[in-house]
């Protein structure tokens, strides 16, 4: 299920739904963001952006809130295909024309919770939504939990969402932070190729990419070069970071004075 080539508006549209998540304000940080203060390693970063280039869904758990469990949500979103539009998962009316909608979408809940927020899903709509994937949609979501066995039991045991569905989000990433300004570092990240249980790929520094059933060394080499390419460039918002993921330019691409960055 492929979508047409995005029109000439498709970048404006794509980075306004990623704004839309940012709850504190500021503009939201990009991968090379992310880079600079090591919430992801090289590799790491490498690896996700390869898995949603290739159409992985993916959620982001920590339990306390200001982990970062949004803003590493909005940096990954940057490479999800082109021709795949971020749509919100703002209630059951949105879920239900992602049902009937043949062009493959990336739906985004801001985060699986109770309450009347924006894009918040709970109960028979969080139910709901994890059945997008069956229609060959992308998910992306965030959610407070610690480990698999936290999100499963929310997710599964709280909310009911069958075992089949939640096996189906490829990817699902944990966060740590030392408190409210320290450290942010993505710990662990969990894969399933969609039909079996989560598999452990990225703990304690270390990506164990021979196990990876979503993405092979061709795909991770490409992933690596696209990571370098961003890092010496002067793509820095998530505007310049999407340009030059999915049209790179010249003028984005361009190493900074001083090699890597600039630094």
């Amino acid at each position: 299920m492929e979508n047409p080539e995005p029109g000439s508006n498709a970048l404006e549209r794509h980075c306004r739904e990623i704004n839309r998540c940012n709850q504190r304000g500021g503009r939201m940080l990009s991968m090379v963001d992310l880079l600079e203060t090591r919430t992801l390693t090289e590799d790491l970063a490498a690896y996700l952006a390869a898995a949603l280039r290739l159409g992985a869904s993916f959620m982001v758990g920590a339990s306390p809130g200001g982990a970062g469990k949004t803003t590493v949500m909005g940096a990954l979103l940057n490479f999800v295909p082109e021709g795949v539009e971020l749509l919100p998962a703002d209630g059951m009316a949105a879920i239900q024309r992602g049902f009937l909608e043949k062009r493959r979408a990336c739906h985004l809940c801001h985060e699986i919770g109770p309450g009347d927020y924006y894009a918040y899903l709970w109960g028979g709509e969080l139910r709901a939504y994890f059945q997008l994937k069956r229609h060959g949609h992308l998910l992306a979501t965030n959610l407070h939990a610690n480990t698999l066995e936290e999100a499963r039991a929310q997710i599964c045991g709280e909310n009911g969402v069958p075992e089949a569905d939640f096996v189906g989000m490829n990817l699902v990433l944990f966060l740590h932070t030392a408190g409210w300004s320290g450290p942010r570092r993505v710990i662990q990240v969990w894969e399933s190729q969609g039909d079996q249980p989560h598999r452990l790929l990225y703990h304690q520094g270390r990506l164990h990419l021979e196990a990876s059933q979503l993405v092979d060394p061709s795909h991770f080499k490409h992933g690596q070069t696209m990571i370098r390419q961003l890092v010496q460039s002067r793509a820095r918002t998530i505007e310049e970071v999407r340009q030059a993921v999915v049209a790179p330019s010249p003028s984005l691409l361009e190493e900074r004075p001083g090699g890597s960055g600039g630094k």
